[in-house]
């Protein structure tokens, strides 16, 4: 993994291609009103991974707004699933996904990678935890 990036955009672009082979590899069409059945467990496993995206600290405010709208949109996804949506709106709630997830990507994209910390601070914290432990 390259350290140009943040871990967050990496999580973001597994994230939409993801999405992008659950939308593509449905049954049923956008235009038909078919019922719409996705596997659910698998759907709540990206949903909580998208959650533990969205809570990074060091992330701009552009891209953690991104993920949320993401991150709520799934939530909308997952409470009707599975076979309370028709194709159609099965597909826009991932299309809505996938275009939160693409402002997430194209914004952190754009952030600066957090710098690593310094012998000292290392040092510092190591210093300061084990002496907790032994209060």
């Amino acid at each position: 993994m390259s350290t140009e990036r943040p871990k967050a955009y990496y999580t973001a672009v597994f994230l939409r291609g993801s999405f992008r082979a659950i939308k593509e590899s449905m049954a049923g069409k956008a235009e038909d009103g078919l019922p719409c059945w996705l596997d659910t467990r698998m759907l709540g496993m990206l949903c909580r991974e998208l959650t533990a995206c969205s809570e990074e600290p060091t992330l701009p405010a552009d891209a953690h707004e991104a993920l949320e709208s993401a991150r709520e949109a799934c939530d909308q996804l997952l409470s009707r699933c599975p076979g309370g949506l028709d194709s159609t709106l099965c597909h826009r709630h991932l299309d809505a996904i996938l275009e939160a997830l693409q402002r997430a990507i194209d914004a952190l994209a754009k952030a600066p990678v957090p710098a690593a910390p310094s012998r000292w601070q290392s040092a510092t914290r190591y210093l300061l935890h084990g002496w907790k432990r032994l209060s």
